[in-house]
C-alpha cells in the first residue's frame, strides 16, 4: 500500500521560506514522476512542479524562479523549497506521485497524500 506522508508546512511572512518534506512508503520514487500541487479554499487545484525518475524537473509559472522540486531516492523523500513565499502562496500543498504525464500543470495523480497547510501572511 503507498502512503505519501508531507510535513514542514507552516505559517510565515511574506519574502520567507519553508521546506515542505514527503516521505513514501510501499513505494520506490526513484521509478515514477513524483510532484506537488496545491488547493487554496474555495479555489481549483493548481499544480506546482514536477520531477521526473531521471531528475528533470518542471514548474509552473506562478513558482517559477522561487520554488524547487527535488528528492533524495535514497531516503524515498521528495522535498519542495519555497522561496520568497507571497500570501497568494497560501495554499494546502499536497504530495503524489503517478501522474497520467510529467508537467507541472498535471492536476490529477494516481497516489496524493493527505496535505500539509502553508500560510503566508502580507
Amino acid at each position: 500500500q503507498v502512503q505519501l506522508v508531507e510535513s514542514g508546512g507552516g505559517s510565515v511572512q511574506a519574502g520567507g521560506s519553508l521546506r515542505l518534506s514527503c516521505a513514501a512508503s510501499g513505494y520506490t520514487y526513484s521509478r515514477y514522476c513524483m510532484g506537488w500541487f496545491r488547493q487554496a479554499p474555495g479555489k481549483e487545484r493548481e499544480g506546482v512542479a514536477v520531477i521526473t525518475r531521471d531528475g528533470d524537473t518542471n514548474y509552473a509559472g506562478s513558482v517559477k524562479g522561487r520554488f524547487t522540486i527535488s528528492k533524495d531516492n535514497a531516503k524515498n523523500t521528495l522535498y519542495l523549497q519555497m522561496n520568497s513565499l507571497k500570501p497568494e502562496d497560501t495554499a494546502m500543498y499536497y504530495c503524489a506521485a503517478d501522474p497520467p504525464v510529467c508537467i507541472a500543470s498535471v492536476r490529477n495523480y494516481k497516489h496524493e497524500g493527505q496535505g500539509t497547510q502553508v500560510t503566508v501572511s502580507s
